[in-house]
């Protein structure tokens, strides 16, 4: 089984757009497609440019595909109970019990609530997905009404993750427009997913390094 016939999967499809749907519902910004698909794709560079074998990138794709179906459960606690969907859809498509470990502990680990980059997939997937801050995940188009979300979001007018493998680094460099929103308001509510960065970032053998605006604040 690939991560390109998991995406196809008509029913994981309907869970991630559910799980969107609710979202949306809440005010939160966007946690579709866009942003799942954009997670894969990090994860995939990531363990790649570290020197992951084939079927571990596979593995972990899979896990940034699915890494927040749990949001249709409730966005309590989403990480756990989109583990225990992953675990039930993935074991009755027939995957290996031991890829099924590695992809449900991933997704069980991913939320700075509660997760521990125990596995390079899971510290892959922290680094994906909390890397993803950008304007076209705000949904409210009236600006007047923006939470902090919204304003911290809709400020970053560019994103890049790149690792050196020679400085041992994962570098997050973000360009704000702080007339939006000032450079404390991102650390107000990313500070902790930024301290979970590092922490995977350790587990796989980097340093993460953050810059906004050509500053370097971590």
């Amino acid at each position: 089984m690939t991560y390109e016939e998991i995406t196809k999967n008509s029913s994981i499809r309907t869970y991630i757009e559910e799980a969107d749907r609710s979202l949306l519902a809440l005010g939160y910004t966007e946690h579709s497609f866009a942003h799942v698909t954009t997670v894969a794709t990090r994860v995939e560079y990531i363990l790649k440019t570290l020197g992951a074998d084939e079927r571990s990138i596979e593995l972990g794709k899979i896990a940034g595909y699915l890494h927040d179906i749990g949001n249709l459960v409730n966005r309590v606690d989403h990480s756990q109970s989109g583990a225990i969907m992953a675990f039930r859809l993935l074991d009755k498509m027939g995957f290996d019990p031991k890829e099924i470990a590695l992809i449900t502990t991933a997704i069980g680990n991913h939320d700075e609530g509660t997760g521990v980059p125990v596995n390079s997939i899971a510290a892959a997937l922290i680094i994906a997905d909390k890397s993803d801050v950008r304007r076209t995940r705000v949904r409210n188009r009236d600006i007047s009404t923006f939470d902090i979300h919204d304003r911290v979001n809709y400020s970053v007018t560019k994103t890049d993750l790149s690792i050196d493998p020679e400085k041992k680094e994962i570098l997050l460099r973000l360009s704000i427009n702080t007339e939006i929103c000032p450079i404390t308001d991102y650390f107000e509510i990313f500070l902790g997913r930024m301290l979970l960065c590092r922490k995977a970032a350790e587990k796989l053998g980097l340093c993460f390094r953050l810059t906004i605006n050509n500053q370097r604040l971590m």
